[in-house]
């Protein structure tokens, strides 16, 4: 465990991966509970992520991941112009076999000790439902259902705002914000996909999709028999011709042999993590493909629960996730200006931003 620790602590002191505030270890016998919650920075106000509820191969990888998710939440809300830093909680264990009412309720009190400092919300392996438990014990939860005064799935504006990102692009490299005449592959059609999805068609474009669930490119082509159907990810970024790819799908999606092998200028996608290791947004570069940040086009589902603080309005949220256009405009012009990519470029601007609210 020496080892573990050593580690844990040397990217929380002193890697460019830390830099953390707070790390709250958390455990209740009695459920079954173990979890970590990792606080980035709360220099913009009280810092807020997702719980991830995940069987993790050791603790020290949850750790990891904890520190990893907060600090990119960081960036997220600073670009999305929340007044929030960034969090993140981590559920060691299986959901399906140890997720119950009292450990989320313990996981709730643990959140709450923390007064505020941390909001939390839904995640990989946590739902509505989840968020329901938790806030029974935590007035610091969204993303609940809006039966109890919360919002519900935050999947609708999460396609919205990665579609403003794409009209960003489309106005950045051809001079036009539509989409019209567009080909565009989506490579994941789930609950934020297949929104997108729709937005794609109403607004002109030509739609490849894949997704390793075959029903849920089933519920895209009954309803738009037009939409074409690649039969994997690898087979949509070769496809001639295409214009933009958005992985919409698992991190990690551009590597040095997908990269290599896109045939796409633009790449703007609803998943989290893109790219799968540092250089890769200069190789994206370097083949003169346009890439936009993800933590920035991805925001809208965190505009929406920040919102639930305030009493939720979807106007309002949606208003604020139509910004997420000009937000991607400005991290381009950075990008051009400073001669660096725009991964490069978002992380300059919500450093500066959190650097000047610590100042304040």
């Amino acid at each position: 465990m020496t080892d573990v620790t050593d580690g844990v602590l040397h990217t929380l002191f002193h890697s460019d991966q830390g830099g953390h505030e707070q790390v709250v270890v958390c455990q209740d016998r009695a459920s079954g509970l173990k979890a970590v919650i990792a606080l980035h920075s709360t220099a913009l106000g009280p810092a807020l992520g997702g719980t991830r509820f995940y069987p993790y191969a050791s603790e020290g990888a949850a750790v990891a991941d904890a520190l990893n998710l907060s600090r990119g939440m960081s960036y997220k809300n600073a670009m999305a112009g929340l007044g929030h830093g960034g969090g993140k909680a981590v559920i060691i264990g299986d959901p399906e076999l140890i997720k119950s009412e009292e450990l989320l309720l313990a996981y709730g009190r643990f959140v709450a000790s923390l007064g505020g400092r941390y909001v939390t919300a839904c995640d990989v392996g946590t739902y509505v439902a989840d968020m329901d438990v938790v806030a029974r014990e935590c007035r610091w939860t969204t993303g609940r259902s809006p039966e109890n005064g919360g919002a519900g799935d935050s999947s609708v504006l999460t396609a919205y705002g990665v579609f403003q990102g794409m009209r960003a692009s489309a106005q950045h490299l051809w001079g036009d914000p539509t989409l019209r005449g567009r080909k565009v592959g989506v490579a994941g059609v789930g609950k934020v996909g297949h929104h997108l999805v729709e937005h794609l068609l109403s607004d002109g474009a030509e739609v490849i999709v894949t997704d390793v669930r075959e029903e849920s490119v089933r519920r895209i082509t009954d309803s738009h028999p037009e939409v074409t159907v690649a039969v994997d990810t690898d087979a949509l970024i070769r496809t001639e011709g295409l214009d933009i790819y958005a992985p919409c799908a698992l991190g990690g999606a551009l590597d040095d042999a997908s990269v290599a092998a896109l045939t796409a200028r633009v790449v703007c996608g609803a998943a989290n993590n893109q790219l799968a290791h540092p250089g890769v947004e200069k190789d994206l570069a370097d083949r003169s493909v346009l890439y936009a940040p993800d933590y920035v086009v991805n925001a809208g589902g965190v505009i929406q629960v920040a919102d639930e603080l305030q009493g939720f309005d979807f106007d309002r949220c949606k208003a604020k996730a139509s910004k997420i256009f000009d937000t991607t405009l400005a991290i381009f012009a950075r990008a051009k200006a400073d001669g660096i990519p725009p991964a490069a470029a978002a992380d300059r601007i919500a450093e500066q931003r959190m650097a000047e609210a610590a100042r304040r």
